[in-house]
């Protein structure tokens, strides 16, 4: 049995109590033991009230002036304080005190940039656990405790200052929060400018807002504006308070979204003040936004980053997709795809299952011409969606069946191309008037072919590739229509043939994407032509190969769906190509593998149709 000894320190002449337990020989070693290893026979005495006694003794001995071994001073204010202590709360001193830094040996330490008062608060905060937090001292505090990198009262004064927050103050609170690093505050003060942006931009603090900061606030996508009108007039106050700030107000323009803005007040509002007048960067950014006004079917082509809807319109730019085949299944599904939230949203199904059909939009309008009905026959029939409605409209026929055919929308008018009227391949060409509700044939194509990739580019169309043989063998043919001399010609051929491939416009290039090459395989290969020099070059190739796709270009990017791998083999998948990396991923699915399906880019109001459902999570 181990014998403990206690000495009773208060007696005059030692005296010992001789007391025997039932314990471990080594009782250092079961002093040390942690208490998952103690015997049930054993007591771990925890006193909760240890850490303020200690903190409350170690603050009276600061207080007294006992065994402090440095002293903060700051402002002609002096601070005598415990080295332990203050590396213990503060990572700045504890760098400070234990490196071979000057201050490490100094008795006296100079704190500068910060208020006396600040370091104060600070220092009992480390002996109290305790600071005041006020709306007068919190933006010094945060100051103070940044410096010192004091991270538990750093993040108080955030949290103070985010409860406080409105909009009188907010613009300030995020400046300040940006340069002192306080990023959760700094997102979230912006945040609140964006929610309240109508009311904020009407306060003294926003209009002395500085160019730059107020571009980065007026370009965001989540601006919470009813309409883009606003925003023109919150700019046009930030200008109207300090007439230097015209020198400035092209870059302010620059992130208005003009195309989104009223044609009546684009001319009589903007158009007409001195300071666009006057400025040509300015009246370049209102020719952009007239044409995309005006020249509604060019507005792929005319694409910019101010033409984007923000996000509290209620606006959003979708993927249409219509019709198709799925494991030889024709469909009659019409479904939204909404690169954004990855979600879909089912439309008014078409009156009759339909594919190798051609689609086409004009402004919020989507026209589908021809196609294949599923006992095999052509279709003359020509049917217009209204988004409003969510209705299908049928328009005039053609004046030939067409299935397999390519449909385009250019300048105003719908044009198909070759396809099959169910005995051979067609060279004719028609045109629809959407004014008169009528077709019209015009000069033929110069090779007769179905399942042609057909786009429209300034004010030409161009016609690539398409079955010219029995075997369904593609052309590497690339075909250009004037409908102002009505002359066909050839541009450089494509480097490889190809039917059934998709095709769109973006920054000036064509693109050819998938289809059937050569009798060989569904390929994953992809071109670009550049008018401007006559060339085409290749791609990175898609992740999958794809025949008969559907193709759409939204934000800048090119979305590829569904198509057919191989014989009976239908894919469900959406590729995104990036043009300035020229790489391509895998972004999402669609509700049913298909090929022969069309797609077109179309804004769509978010609530018009509720039953949505989501696709596969992506990163965007």
């Amino acid at each position: 049995m181990a014998e403990i000894i206690a000495v009773n320190a208060g007696l005059p002449s030692p005296s010992t109590i001789n007391v025997t337990f039932p314990i471990q020989e080594d009782a250092s070693a079961a002093a040390a033991a942690p208490a998952a290893s103690l015997s049930s026979e054993d007591y771990l005495f925890v006193e909760s009230r240890h850490p303020n006694t200690v903190l409350q003794g170690l603050n009276s001995l600061r207080l007294n002036n006992a065994f402090c071994d440095v002293t903060l001073c700051c402002g002609g204010q002096e601070f005598p304080c415990h080295r332990i202590v203050l590396a213990s709360f503060s990572s700045y001193f504890q760098a400070m005190f234990s490196t071979d830094l000057i201050e490490s040996k100094q008795e006296r330490v100079a704190i500068n940039g910060v208020e006396p008062q600040m370091i104060g608060m600070l220092v009992s905060y480390a002996y109290t656990s305790e600071v005041y937090i006020s709306k007068a001292n919190v933006q010094a505090l945060l100051a103070a405790a940044n410096l010192l990198d004091v991270m538990a009262v750093r993040e108080a004064c955030c949290q103070f200052m985010e409860r406080q927050m409105d909009e009188m103050n907010c613009v300030g609170i995020h400046c300040f929060a940006e340069a002192h690093s306080c990023k959760v505050l700094e997102k979230r003060s912006m945040d609140y400018i964006h929610e309240h942006f109508t009311s904020v931009s009407q306060q003294e603090e926003f209009q002395s807002l500085c160019v730059d900061k107020l571009t980065e606030i007026i370009a965001s996508d989540h601006l919470n504006v009813p309409q883009e009108e606003m925003v023109f007039e919150a700019a046009m106050s930030w200008l109207n308070k300090c007439s230097s700030r015209k020198q400035s107000f092209e870059k302010v323009l620059e992130h208005i979204r003009l195309p989104l803005i009223s044609p009546y007040y684009l001319h009589d509002v903007i158009e007409s003040l001195d300071v666009v007048k006057e400025n040509q960067g300015c009246q370049k950014l209102i020719s952009e936004a007239k044409d995309y006004l005006l020249l509604k079917d060019r507005r792929g082509e005319l694409y910019c980053p101010r033409a984007r809807p923000r996000r509290s319109t209620g606006t959003a730019e979708v993927i249409v997709t219509v019709g198709g085949e799925d494991d030889k299944v024709v469909l009659r599904s019409v479904e939204s795809f909404d690169p954004v939230t990855n979600q879909w949203k089912n439309l008014a199904c078409l009156p009759f299952a339909v594919s190798k059909h051609g689609l086409v939009v004009s402004d919020s309008t989507l026209y589908l011409a021809g196609g294949e009905f599923p006992d095999g026959s052509a279709s003359r029939e020509m049917w217009r969606y209204d988004p409003c409605f969510d209705s299908w409209m049928e328009m005039a026929p053609m004046n030939v069946a067409r299935s397999e055919l390519g449909l385009v929308m250019l300048d105003g008018f719908v044009y198909a191309v070759g396809g099959w009227e169910g005995r051979s391949r067609l060279d004719s060409v028609e045109c629809y008037n959407p004014h008169t509700n009528s077709w019209q044939f015009t000069e033929s194509v110069k090779m007769a072919v179905t399942s042609p990739a057909v786009v429209a580019l300034d004010g030409l169309l161009y016609v690539t590739g398409g079955a010219v043989l029995e075997d369904g063998d593609g052309t590497d043919l690339a075909q250009v229509y004037n409908p102002k001399t009505c002359v066909w010609t050839e541009v450089a051929p494509m480097q490889i043939a190809r039917s059934g491939s998709a095709a769109c416009t973006l920054k000036g290039k064509i693109y050819v994407i998938g289809g059937w090459h050569a009798s060989t395989e569904n390929t994953d290969k992809v071109e670009c032509f550049n008018p401007k020099t006559n060339e085409w070059t290749m791609c990175a190739p898609m992740k999958e190969r794809r025949y008969r796709p559907g193709a759409a270009v939204v934000d800048g990017k090119i979305y590829v769906l569904g198509g057919e791998e191989g014989w009976d083999r239908y894919h469900d998948t959406i590729e995104r190509y990036c043009d300035e990396t020229d790489t391509w991923e895998i972004v999402g699915e669609m509700p049913t593998s298909r090929s022969w399906l069309s797609c077109v880019s179309l804004q769509l109001r978010k609530d018009l149709h509720m039953n949505s459902f989501p696709g596969t999570p992506n990163d965007n």
